[in-house]
């Protein structure tokens, strides 16, 4: 039904930067949020980041606040994650995910449950 393919990551030091990119396809017209997750081996899922489609509103992780930005490309549906500072710990898999309806409580958003659909991720690399 939807289809999310990410791109974008890589090999970096620590401090260094990367951009992040999913691109949304398939039935994308009723998507109300897209996010992104990461995932470290032996670690659970952890929210980094996410964006209301409508109205373009945004939720950060406390850990990424003021090192990441959302961006997004309305037009070709894609959704972008500015990674600055990246630290060691910011490694793992990046996951984009996406859900169709609206949630009553903006912290929904930060929950992998709340996403149905989801890429194969991107990993990242960070060496000190």
């Amino acid at each position: 039904q939807v289809q999310l393919a990410e791109s974008g990551g890589g090999l970096v030091q620590a401090g260094d930067s990367l951009r992040l990119s999913c691109v949304a396809s398939g039935r994308t017209l009723g998507l109300d949020a897209m996010a992104w997750f990461r995932q470290a081996p032996g670690k659970e899922r952890e929210f980094v980041a996410a964006m209301r489609w409508i109205g373009a509103i945004t939720y950060y992780a406390d850990s990424v606040k003021g090192r990441f930005t959302l961006s997004r490309d309305n037009f070709k549906n894609t959704l972008y994650l500015q990674m600055s500072d990246l630290e060691t710990d910011g490694k793992g898999v990046y996951l984009c995910c996406a859900c169709s309806s609206n949630k009553v409580y903006s912290s929904a958003y930060a929950s992998a449950e709340t996403y149905t659909y989801w890429g194969q991720g991107t990993q990242v690399t960070v060496s000190s």
